[in-house]
């Protein structure tokens, strides 16, 4: 009995890991829905896994931290486990916020380009496929992107 317990203890050993943070750190918050209580805006498969960023206040113990969260949130308990933390690895910059975002009455997000700037044609086998780069407004990671002219 007691070399299988050994056994068992060696699988689960290499897949636990160390997570530990620093105060001051950012980290993203992990939720779910408890007891079909929406809190943060979406429902469904659609909902984040992880809540915005917030800072670390103090450390409570070896496995808990406790965040400064907004006023927003004050029903819930500001102490949480170190599996529920992510580090937040985004800079303040690439926020952003939700009141620029414009969306449709089916939810789908509306981009806007701004301009073409540059053009070129691809050869795939026996076709040419005429591609733009187009400037997008409020598109996150490189600002122009490669894209069909239709």
């Amino acid at each position: 009995m007691r070399a299988t317990q050994d056994c068992q203890k060696s699988y689960a050993d290499k897949q636990q890991r160390l997570i530990e943070f620093n105060v001051g750190d950012n980290v993203m918050l992990k939720f779910s829905p408890w007891k079909r209580i929406i809190r943060f805006r979406k429902k469904g498969k659609l909902s984040p896994m992880y809540i915005r960023p917030f800072r670390i206040v103090a450390r409570v113990g070896k496995v808990a931290y406790k965040l400064d969260l907004p006023k927003e949130l004050e029903g819930i308990h500001s102490t949480f486990h170190v599996f529920h933390l992510r580090k937040c690895h985004a800079n303040d910059a690439s926020h952003m916020p939700l009141i620029d975002i414009e969306v449709d009455e089916q939810l789908n997000y509306i981009e806007q380009p701004i301009e073409i700037v540059d053009c070129k044609e691809k050869q795939v086998r026996r076709r040419v496929i005429p591609l733009v780069k187009v400037l997008w407004k409020h598109r996150k990671g490189s600002d122009a992107i490669w894209e069909v002219e239709e």
